[in-house]
């Protein structure tokens, strides 16, 4: 098992706050390239998985392009690109609203529920070797990092 220290060649931080930021930015991006090897071979990416996800929720339902960017990982994600992505691949649909013409609904096809369905499947098999830490563990991390976050 490699330290923080060793995976990046540092011999020592400045303080624990330094040392724990690095570390939660290093393994977010050492996770987000494992799924990205992960969803290359469904022709989807990490952004693109994160959508059919939400949108799959909803279904049978439809919702609205300002649900989705609210609920996404990466807030930094350009969601009508991503949309306009998915929809050329035939795994979503974008409907009038019915109550606001103005207003476009999206909504997941069958291909997208399959879609996410091998996805979702392969996602959770390319983490069950590298994540070795207990579930306890796992809960522990994360009401840490919500801790960090709600500071």
């Amino acid at each position: 098992m490699k330290t923080i220290e060793q995976a990046i060649h540092q011999k020592e931080f400045s303080n624990s706050f330094v040392k724990a930021e690095v570390n939660i930015l290093y393994t977010a991006s050492w996770i987000s390239a494992v799924r990205s090897r992960a969803l290359r071979p469904l022709d989807l990416t990490v952004q693109q998985f994160n959508v059919l996800r939400i949108l799959r929720g909803v279904y049978p339902g439809s919702v609205s392009l300002r649900y989705v960017a609210e609920r996404m990982i990466d807030q930094t994600s350009n969601a009508s690109r991503l949309v306009d992505k998915l929809l050329q691949k035939g795994l979503v649909v974008r409907k009038e609203c019915s109550q606001d013409r103005r207003q476009v609904e999206i909504g997941i096809t069958a291909d997208g529920l399959q879609r996410v369905a091998e996805a979702s499947e392969v996602m959770s098999g390319s983490f069950s070797i590298p994540f070795s830490a207990t579930d306890e563990e796992l809960l522990l991390l994360s009401d840490i990092l919500d801790k960090i976050r709600n500071h």
